[in-house]
């Protein structure tokens, strides 16, 4: 007997359910840690590697590939402009799990998306970075993400699902950030 995978949005959604499942039977699988080694190259020039990680209950020292993502500035701030700014990652991050989430969420609610296209944009003035005006944030004063979905769904609906998104409640609710320094 042949059996195909129910596959909604691209997404298992038996493994999806199984999943679901699983966590609500031990919550202790739910818990992750992901793990990011940047190193500083010159100026605003950074790599970051990205191996390992920590999920469902167990270590994960080793996937197929490592993962490396560059960042830089652009010339007119110093850079040479050889990679997106961290701004611009940040706004790459927000805008794929946005998407991500609104797919899996509507996947396993049974609702079919043809197609996803976002656009986002950030507003950020240089004097609070620049250590010129104490008052002025240092990052965005604002995102706005702008979709294009193709879905009989509705728009609410579609911002609810858009919402389950991890990056979504990191950057909307203060995230505490612990520095510290080796040597």
């Amino acid at each position: 007997m042949i059996t195909t995978a129910n596959i909604k949005n691209g997404v298992n959604v038996d493994q999806l359910v199984d999943t679901i499942n699983a966590v609500q039977e031990n919550p202790e699988l739910a818990k992750f840690e992901f793990r990011a080694k940047n190193n500083w190259i010159e100026g605003g020039h950074c790599v970051t590697s990205i191996q390992d990680y920590y999920g469902v209950g167990q270590e994960h020292p080793v996937r197929k590939d490592s993962f490396t993502m560059e960042a830089d500035h652009v010339e007119v701030l110093l850079g040479k402009d050889q990679a997106p700014n961290p701004a611009e990652i940040v706004l790459h991050a927000l805008g794929s799990c946005l998407t991500g989430a609104m797919a899996y969420h509507a996947a396993a609610n049974g609702i079919d998306i043809e197609g996803v296209e976002s656009k986002l944009h950030g507003d950020v003035d240089l004097h609070g970075f620049l250590g010129l005006d104490p008052e002025v944030r240092k990052g965005y004063n604002g995102i706005t993400v702008k979709f294009k979905v193709k879905s009989d769904a509705s728009e609410e609906q579609l911002r609810a699902l858009s919402q389950f998104s991890p990056v979504f409640d990191m950057i909307t609710n203060p995230t505490p950030v612990t520095i510290e320094f080796e040597k």
